[in-house]
Parts: C-alpha cells; sequence; structure tokens
C-alpha cells in the first residue's frame, strides 16, 4: 500500500473528514491532565473527555474529533522499555479520534470508518478485518448490532468479522463506571509477517494473535455502567470513543514497515545521520540508537513546550531520563557534544503547523534540552566507568544480578537514571534488582499512580447528581445550561433554593445544626479552579428567619453547583427564596492575590527571561504560591527587583482589561495558556498594561478592578521544590501589614534582648555567631580528640592474614567524630569492616556507622548498607548508604547490643570465621 499524503497531511485529512460529518474539531489538550490528579501524563485521546463520559461535565458540542498529543511511560500503558527495540513502539505519539457525546452510535462510526479507510485513504477492502465482541463468561450480551452493521460495509468479505471476548473487545475505564464493547479495525500485512509460522499446525488468524494481523482503529462503543464486578446497567446516553495511533497509520498509509521510516521521522533521522557522519549501511547497524534518539527527541520536544522540565521526580524524572537515555545513545554512536537541541529543531519545524506551542516556545525547549544534556555529560563518564567496574567484578563472581541499591547510587551520585543502568546491564546480559532500587530511592523514587484512571466519582454519586439535573431541567427550574453562575458580578444576589440533599437523599427541608448540600437557582459563589481556591459565605432567608453557612461548593454534574454547609439558623425548605452572600473579606483577598500572582508571572519573565515558565499556583486568601521553571536559585538582587516591580506595577494603578475572545485570536494576540489548564472555544482574558509593563493571561479566575486595590505585595520564601523548578510563596493587602507588623514585633524583642539599638543589631548578631562558630569548632574538636583516644584502645582482629574487623562502642560522641574514626580507619588497614557505634546521652539515640573496604565488597559480599538494612529495624529506626559506607540511626539503645550481635554474625558467615565477642 503506498499513499502519496505527507504524515501531516493524512493527520489534517482524518480532521476534515469528520469535521465534514458534522464533528467540532477541539484542540489537543497538553500532555499534563488538567485538573487531573490520577494521571501522570495524558495517555490517550479521549483524557480531555473523561467528565463528559462519566456525567460531570458538559460540552456545547455532541461530536468532537481531534489529534491529541498522549505519552505513555508509566503503569497500566508504559512502552519505553520496548522503544528502539522495535519499529513500533513511542514513548510520545499521536492519538487520532472521533468522539459522539449521546449523539451518532455504531451505525455512523462503522460506516464513516470504513468511508474514510477505503474511499478517500484506498485501502484494499480485501486486507481489512473487523472484530467485534462477544463474552467469553456469556454474561454480557453479543454485540449482534456492530456485526450487522460491518455486514452492510460496501465489499467488506463477511468472513472477515470476527468475534471475540472481553480481553479484546470489551473496553472498561476502570473497575467501576462507563464501559461497553468495542470493535478494532486490523488489517491483514501479508504472510511474510507472520510470527508464529514455526510453530507447528499454524494458521494466521486474528485469533491467534499472529504480528501478520495488525490492529490499528479501536471503535468503542460505551452503552453500560459498570456498577461491580457482576452489576451493569444500560446509559440513558450512548457514546461512541475512537482511538487511532497516526504513527501507525502513516507507515500503513506509506507501505512502510517501520513507524521511523515514514515522513514523520525520517527528517529526524537523517538529521541524526549527518551529526554521526555515518552512511546508509551504518545507520542501519546502528539503527536502535537512532530509534530511541529519534523518539526521545520528539518526547522532550513536546514535553517541554508543555512545561514539564527537567527534574528529580514524577513527570519531570521522566523528561529528565528520555533526554538522558537519548544522550547516552548518541555517545554510542560518537555523538560527544550536546546535540539534541538539533533533533528538537527538526520537531518543532515538522510538527510546529498542527501543534504551534513548540514554535511559541522554541527558545524554552532548545535552552532546557542542552543544559540538560551538559549536566548529564559532566556526570556520565564517571558513573558509566563505575557501574562498568562493578559489572567486570559480578561477572567474575558469576553474578547477574546488580543489587538495586548500586543502581540507586548511580543515579543519586553519577546522574545515572535506572532505565540507563538497564540499558547498559542487559546489553551485558545481566539484569537489575529493580525492587532494592525502589526501595533504595524512598522519597526520590517515581511515584507513578497512571493505573488509578479515574476517580471514584464514577460511581452511583455521578448518577444521583445526574438524576437530580435531569428531574431540574423537567421541572423547569434550571436549563440544559444548569443553574445561573455569574461569580464576577456581585457578591450578593437573590436566589431560590431548588433542591436539599442530606445524606445523598433529597430531602424537603433542613434543620438548625444539620449538614446540608444546597441546589440554587442561581449563584455568585465561586468554584474552585485553576489554582483559586472556592468562595465560602452564606445562603440566608430574605426574612433572616434561617441562615446556612457554606464552607465548600463544587460541580457534581453538568452545570449543577452544589453548595456544602451547615444551618446554623431556623429551618430551611425548597422554594424558599434565598440571599446567596460571598464572604466578602475573604473574596477581596483572594482577588487580590490572584492578580497579584499574574503581575509576579509577568515580572519574573521580565527579569529572568522568557524561560520562566508557570508550574502550578495556589491563590488562596492568606497567600499566593507560584511555582515556575528555572535553573537555579534566585539571588537576592533578582528578589528585590521582582518585589519592586510588582509594587510599581501596583502603585501605578493599571486597570485590568477583562475581555472574552476566541481562543485562537487570544493565543494569536499573545496571550498565555497555561499547560495542565482546560479551556474552550471562547476564552476570558485578563490583560495588564502600560508602557513598562504587559501581562496577557486566558484566566478564569476572580480579580481586582486596578492594581491599586492589591495593597503592598511581599515576597516571604524563595525555594527548590524540584530540580528545575522553584516556588515563591506572597502575601499581599492585610496580609502583607501582617506580616510586616510581626517582623517590627520580632525586631523590638531582637534590640530588647541583646540591649541594642536598631542599627546596632546586625553587627551585635555577627559576633555572637562568631563567638558560637568557635565554641562549637572547639567542643567538636574536643569530641573527635576524646573519641579517638578512647577508639585507639580498641583492637582490631585480624582475620584471613589481612583483613582487620573492629566493632566498638564509643561513648557520647558526635556524628564527626564517628566520621574521623572510619577515615584513621580505612588508613590504618586497607581491608577489614569497621562497625562503630554510639548513643546520645540526651535522646538516648544510636548513630552506628559500617565501613567496609572495597576487596570485602566485591570478593566476599559483605555489603555496609544491606547490613545497616539488617539492623535498623532492631534500632527501631531507619538507615542506609552505600555498599562500603552506611549508616542507622534509632530510639531504642538498648537494643544497640543485639545489633552489634546481628552484625557479627552477618559477618561471621560472610568471612566464614568465628568473630570474637
Amino acid at each position: 500500500m503506498s499513499n502519496t499524503q505527507s504524515g501531516n497531511e493524512i493527520r489534517e485529512t482524518f480532521i476534515e473528514f469528520f469535521k465534514s460529518k458534522g464533528h467540532k474539531f477541539v484542540r489537543s489538550s497538553s500532555l499534563v491532565p488538567g485538573n487531573d490528579k490520577t494521571l501522570l501524563f495524558t495517555n490517550a485521546g479521549m483524557v480531555q473527555f473523561k467528565d463528559v463520559f462519566l456525567g460531570i461535565d458538559k460540552r456545547p458540542y455532541r461530536r468532537a474529533v481531534n489529534s491529541q498529543k498522549c505519552m505513555r511511560v508509566a503503569g497500566k500503558h508504559n512502552d519505553l522499555e520496548d522503544v528502539g527495540r522495535d519499529d513500533s513502539h513511542h514513548t510520545f505519539f499521536e492519538m487520532l479520534g472521533n468522539w459522539s457525546f449521546g449523539d451518532y452510535y455504531k451505525k455512523e462510526a462503522i460506516s464513516w470508518a470504513w468511508e474514510l479507510l477505503t474511499d478517500v485513504w484506498k485501502m484494499d477492502k480485501q486486507k481489512l478485518w473487523v472484530t467485534c465482541f462477544k463474552d467469553d463468561k456469556q454474561e454480557i450480551p453479543t454485540d449482534d448490532e456492530a456485526a450487522d452493521e460491518w455486514l452492510k460495509q460496501p465489499g467488506i468479505d463477511p468472513s472477515h468479522i470476527v468475534f471475540l471476548g472481553r480481553k479484546e473487545n470489551f473496553w472498561e475505564m476502570a473497575d467501576t463506571g462507563p464501559c461497553g464493547p468495542c470493535s478494532e479495525i486490523h488489517i491483514d500485512l501479508g504472510p511474510e509477517y507472520c510470527s508464529l509460522r514455526e510453530q507447528p499446525g499454524h494458521l494466521c488468524t486474528i485469533e491467534n494473535n499472529c504480528k501478520r494481523f495488525l490492529e490499528f482503529w479501536n471503535l468503542v462503543f460505551i452503552q453500560y455502567n459498570r456498577m461491580s464486578p457482576t452489576e451493569l446497567i444500560p446509559l440513558p446516553e450512548k457514546h461512541v470513543d475512537t482511538g487511532m495511533g497516526l504513527e501507525r497509520l502513516v507507515a500503513l498509509l506509506e507501505g512502510k514497515n517501520s513507524n521511523y521510516l515514514t515522513d514523520l521521522f525520517s527528517p529526524i533521522i537523517n538529521a541524526i545521520r549527518d551529526l554521526c557522519g555515518q552512511t546508509q549501511i551504518e545507520m542501519q547497524n546502528n539503527f536502535t540508537s537512532y530509534r530511541v534518539i529519534a523518539d526521545h527527541g520528539r518526547a522532550a520536544t513536546f514535553l517541554i513546550a508543555d512545561g514539564v522540565v527537567p527534574g528529580n521526580i514524577g513527570r519531570n524524572y521522566i523528561c529528565r531520563m528520555i533526554i538522558r537515555r537519548a544522550a547516552r545513545f548518541g555517545n554510542k554512536l560518537g555523538l560527544k557534544d550536546p546535540f539534541l537541541a538539533k533533533v528538537a529543531e527538526i520537531v518543532i519545524e515538522n510538527y510546529c503547523a498542527a501543534y504551534p506551542e513548540l514554535k511559541k516556545n522554541r527558545n524554552f525547549i532548545l535552552e532546557n534540552i542542552t543544559r540538560e544534556e551538559k549536566r548529564f555529560q559532566d556526570t556520565v563518564e564517571i558513573g558509566l566507568a563505575h557501574l562498568q567496574d562493578v559489572l567486570n567484578n559480578l561477572e567474575a563472581l558469576g553474578k547477574k544480578i546488580l543489587p538495586g541499591e548500586i543502581a540507586f547510587d548511580l543515579y543519586a551520585t553519577h546522574g545515572l537514571p535506572l532505565e540507563i543502568t538497564r540499558d547498559i546491564v542487559r546489553e551485558q546480559n545481566m539484569e537489575v534488582e529493580d525492587g532494592g532500587f525502589r526501595e533504595a530511592m524512598e522519597e526520590h523514587r517515581l511515584q507513578s499512580i497512571s493505573g488509578r484512571f479515574f476517580n471514584k466519582i464514577n460511581d452511583k454519586n455521578a448518577d444521583f447528581y445526574n438524576c437530580l439535573r435531569s428531574e431540574l431541567i423537567n421541572q423547569g427550574l434550571i436549563t440544559e445550561e444548569g443553574v445561573l453562575h455569574d461569580p464576577y458580578s456581585n457578591l450578593t444576589r437573590e436566589s431560590k433554593i431548588i433542591a436539599l440533599i442530606k445524606d445523598r437523599k433529597k430531602v424537603n427541608k433542613i434543620q438548625k445544626g444539620e449538614k446540608v448540600e444546597v441546589i440554587l437557582a442561581a449563584t455568585n459563589f465561586y468554584v474552585e479552579s485553576g489554582g483559586q481556591v472556592g468562595d465560602f459565605g452564606w445562603i440566608i432567608d430574605k426574612n433572616e428567619q434561617w441562615k446556612i453557612q457554606v464552607d465548600s461548593v463544587r460541580r457534581s454534574a453538568p452545570g449543577l453547583i452544589v453548595h456544602s454547609g451547615v444551618v446554623i439558623e431556623g429551618t430551611a425548605s425548597i422554594g424558599n427564596p434565598a440571599i446567596v452572600k460571598v464572604d466578602e473579606f475573604r473574596r477581596k483577598s483572594i482577588m487580590r492575590n490572584h492578580t497579584a500572582t499574574h503581575l509576579l508571572h509577568a515580572e519574573l519573565r521580565k527579569v529572568l527571561g522568557s524561560q520562566v515558565q508557570q508550574a502550578g499556583s495556589l491563590v488562596a486568601s492568606d497567600r499566593l504560591r507560584f511555582d515556575f521553571t528555572y535553573p537555579q536559585n534566585l539571588t537576592k538582587n533578582q528578589l528585590d527587583a521582582i518585589e519592586s516591580g510588582v509594587n510599581q506595577v501596583i502603585f501605578n494603578d493599571l486597570p485590568l482589561k477583562i475581555e472574552y475572545k476566541p481562543i485562537n485570536q487570544a493565543i494569536e494576540e499573545g496571550a498565555m495558556a497555561l499547560f495542565g489548564e482546560k479551556y474552550g472555544d471562547t476564552v476570558r482574558t485578563i490583560n495588564i498594561h502600560d508602557n513598562e509593563f504587559h501581562s496577557y493571561e486566558l484566566c478564569g479566575g476572580t480579580h481586582v478592578q486596578s492594581t491599586g486595590e492589591i495593597g503592598i505585595f511581599l515576597i516571604t520564601s524563595e525555594v527548590s521544590v524540584a530540580s528545575g523548578i522553584r516556588r515563591i510563596e506572597a502575601v499581599t493587602g492585610l496580609n502583607s501589614y501582617e506580616f510586616i507588623k510581626k517582623q517590627k514585633e520580632i525586631l523590638s524583642k531582637l534590640k530588647e534582648k541583646l540591649s541594642v539599638k536598631e542599627d546596632e543589631l546586625i553587627e551585635k548578631v555577627e559576633k555572637i555567631l562568631a563567638d558560637n562558630s568557635k565554641k562549637e569548632k572547639q567542643i567538636g574538636e574536643f569530641f573527635i580528640e576524646k573519641a579517638l583516644d578512647e577508639y585507639h584502645s580498641k583492637k582490631a582482629i585480624r582475620y584471613l592474614d589481612k583483613s582487620a574487623v573492629l566493632i566498638t562502642k564509643i561513648s557520647n560522641t558526635s556524628e564527626d567524630a564517628l566520621l574521623k574514626i572510619k577515615d584513621v580507619f580505612s588508613q590504618t588497614y586497607k581491608s577489614g569492616v569497621l562497625v562503630v557505634a554510639t548513643i546520645d546521652p540526651s535522646s538516648h539515640k544510636v548513630n552506628l556507622h559500617v565501613s567496609v573496604s572495597n576487596d570485602l565488597y566485591v570478593d566476599k559480599g559483605i555489603n555496609a548498607n544491606e547490613i545497616v538494612h539488617e539492623v535498623k529495624s532492631i534500632l527501631g529506626g531507619g538507615g542506609g548508604g552505600k555498599p562500603t559506607h552506611a549508616k542507622a540511626g534509632g530510639g531504642d539503645s538498648t537494643k544497640l547490643d543485639q545489633a552489634l550481635d546481628r552484625i557479627k554474625s552477618i559477618l561471621a558467615q560472610k568471612l566464614q570465621v568465628i568473630i570474637d565477642p
């Protein structure tokens, strides 16, 4: 099969085809799922529509089409280890999809799929196969409806319609929630693609999982709601959700047997070959490296464009890992200098028409990629050399497993991610002990939550609120759009109670002291979104006969806003007229902080450069918090300039220009869209500017009318929250006054305590610190000298003619003293084991160190870290370290002798001698 269209044109053809069928084109959402903590990355096209299927969101369209950016590198969907090994797996890929939200169903979905494949793309009808659902447990009805629709398609071979069971053809979001049968479309690649021809009696069929048949499009028909493992109920509305990988489709249409040979990848592959200066044959001999670099370079480009910079945990770890893995494979091709920015430039050029965020963030992408390559370059040679030494020693001992704690030490010390270590180890026919790595990584390990795809809101709670919504619509109490919601105009408004809920049951009235959920015909409460917290306030009887205090507000179904609180006066009933009153003091504090957040964002970019990207925020009533990308600590001068710049804009009292615009127009005008946020076709824009200052963002939050209302802006802290991610916290308004007042009180107390004037305070504190430092040094030297005297009174016992073992306690000493003893022991005995412990006289906590010479670690397998892990629980504490030096601590000093006896037993077994008491 051969097609004259490029990959970009195939993507566009798909979108235009479904637009011609009445579908709304919805641009790809970010790789960081908006307002969804259950996913590490967007890993399927339907993620941005998840709430629609769950019944807690509603869109202004019933049909949609898009090409969605996806990442599959963790949890249930993890293709990372296959990338490079074959021609079809990717970390980043595009998912083409079309959706129906309670509109068309199987007839249209199937006929349009067939029309697009056979009439538009001219696929050979005789090579196409489809599967339909037939329950292998005989509990769910067979999908005869889909099979009948397939039989109606012109030119289809009826024998090419196959029924398969739950594993292949029944799609479920999670253990509960929306689900349904699906039809997968396959293509027969020909007998030369058979992967099971060596098996006696093998027949090439879809059922036999023969690779001759390639699945490339899945049509999911969502028609049930799973309530339990055995209970399915029909949904009130049926939906269609389809997904087709663009890379696989392009390979089919272009007649390529590898995704990496299509025009989606060929410019990247050619650029890598030019960088390496290799011939076509040399490239083929090293094609695994080319595939890894091409895939990871593309993925890193898209990740950074969406604000995910290299770091140590979560998404940022993934970004760091794929850059370093690509750099390592580049190193294998002879690329010693940073090169991935050149790969990224090709990606940006080829994809920017479909994904304009790439071009907009070009410099940010290239700077972050090159910076990470340089960081890796600084440590990789030492790390790889150390790993090779360890592997050589393991091989000499006949061992095939690299201990997990060594893999972690390679990451923590030398920046080698586990995935790179695993690549190298497998190249030498060994494996990594993953469990030990995860345990050693502790707080730094990747906490993938991709498996928990959907929250429990997809159970009966969603059904309850959707049923309530339908009732209210049928009664004419709300429209299809939901309750009237305007959080921007007035803080007090008139409304009416249209529903009361207690313990998930509708009630007609509610009395003082009872907790309640209230649905109003109209509300002005802001619902938490975009980093801004929700409103508090009151729902009050017009005649002051009853009063409900509201302490949270949320959307529980499309357009249905639920106010949760408690009745603090009287008895409220359905139909009661009400005054809805937002807590004015709290709301205005939030508004000041939200506008200040926009000013801070703009000033950060002004002072630090365009590399600054928002990475998260919190807008509360008492403070604001702003996370942003920046590779180093901010200096005092930078912080002063940022704080001063924000206050200057506040003092200039600039007005806020708030407008609603089409999203494409706003983006073209330069408005900033934040990654991880959801935006509709029409967006709310906040524009603040004069000749010296400009802030223009998409934002649905509440704001002041002019910057002068903010008052004073004070930065209260600036810290690192992850590699490449900084956090600023600040206060405004009355909270700024309280902050200043507290600082003045502290200053006054210090002057009083130190008996000095204000201008003498710094000099006095510096003198006290200098004196204390001198005394601490003297005390430290005393402890070390005393500890060394006690150490020298001990005698190490020699074993095997050369190795010394000393297991001892030192009374009432310091950490520095124990480390000094370790150094002295190592200088005295080139081969040996030192176990030294002390008990803190005040806290009675144990501090224990284990040191092992390198020869005993390699030859005898004596591992300090393993020893510490054996005894830390005895001491009632924790510990860890490297194979040659580790330490433990614990609060149970009465068990120290037991711990030392356990160590003696371990050493006796390893050395095959009796350790003297």
